[in-house]
C-alpha cells in the first residue's frame, strides 16, 4: 500500500469520524450562520460585477467618442461661422 492511498484512506476514515460527531452539526450552523450574514450584505458575484465593469467601460469608451465628433462638428460649425458669406 503507498503512502499516498494510505494517507487518502485516513482523509476518508477521518471525514467519516468527524460526518459522525457533533462537529458536523456545528459546522453545518456556522456554514448556514455565515451564509445568512452574507446574504444581509449587498454583495455581488465576482462574475456579475466583472460584467457591469465592461458595460461601463465601453459606455465611457462610446462617451469619450461622441464627446470627441461634437467637438468636430462644433469647430467646423464656428469656422463656417466665421467665414464671410460668398457673393
Amino acid at each position: 500500500m503507498s503512502a499516498f492511498s494510505r494517507l487518502d484512506d485516513l482523509t476518508q476514515r477521518f471525514a467519516t469520524l468527524i460526518a459522525a460527531t457533533p462537529a458536523a452539526d456545528i459546522e453545518k450552523n456556522l456554514r448556514t450562520l455565515l451564509a445568512s450574514s452574507l446574504a444581509r450584505l449587498d454583495l455581488v458575484p465576482r462574475e456579475d460585477f466583472e460584467v457591469q465593469r465592461a458595460l461601463l467601460q465601453r459606455a465611457l469608451e462610446h462617451q469619450a467618442a461622441l464627446e470627441a465628433r461634437l467637438a468636430e462638428i462644433e469647430a467646423r460649425t464656428e469656422a463656417a461661422a466665421e467665414r464671410p458669406p460668398a457673393s
